[in-house]
Parts: C-alpha cells; sequence; structure tokens
C-alpha cells in the first residue's frame, strides 16, 4: 500500500471529532512524518508499514497531553483503524488520501 502524501484524518473522540491531517514521506526506506491538528504540530514516531497495515504513535498536548497509537489498514486513497491514548478507550479513525492541495489564505 503506497502511504507517501497527505491524509485528512478524522478522530472520533467522547468529545468529538477530531480532524488532522498526517503527511507521510518515505525516505531511504524509512517512514517519517508531520501531523497537525488542534492548533499543534506533532511528530509520528515508529511508522510502520507491514502490507497494508500502518501503525504510528504520537504525543499530543491538544486538548490534553496524551501519548497516542494509530493503528490503521487501508488502500491507496483510504484509511480505517484506531488511536488509543493511555487508559482511554479507542476511538475510530478515518483517513482520505488529499489528491489537491489546499490552499490557505
Amino acid at each position: 500500500m503506497p502511504v507517501e502524501g497527505t491524509w485528512n484524518l478524522s478522530v472520533s473522540t467522547s468529545i468529538g471529532k477530531i480532524k488532522a491531517v498526517v503527511e507521510l514521506r518515505e525516505q531511504d526506506g524509512v517512514l517519517t512524518g508531520v501531523a497537525h491538528g488542534a492548533g499543534e504540530e506533532a511528530t509520528p514516531a515508529d511508522i510502520t508499514l507491514v502490507g497494508d497495515r500502518l501503525t504510528w504513535k504520537q504525543a499530543t498536548t491538544e486538548p490534553m497531553r496524551l501519548n497516542m497509537t494509530f493503528d490503521m489498514t487501508g488502500n491507496a486513497d483510504t484509511l480505517r483503524g484506531a488511536s488509543k491514548a493511555g487508559r482511554l478507550s479507542s476511538s475510530k479513525v478515518t483517513g482520505e488520501r488529499r489528491t489537491t492541495p489546499e490552499h490557505q489564505a
């Protein structure tokens, strides 16, 4: 599954949906990335792709300080899965590949 590119994510939490954007790149066989959401930027760690399963970890501070783990499956254009933050229950995550750049005013 090709994962390089920009993904629009929607995380369904107990406090509502949180929108995020994750940009993934491969360099020298290693996946790296940056995530944007809730007014902050985070660096995903331990990004792993095995078959169609994509996993990563990231720390956030908004809306609260959390260490999150994402476990997703998908294809070239969509991702589905869950995120887990500490002892909190899992949250459903969906993602779509961004095919056109969004312009900011």
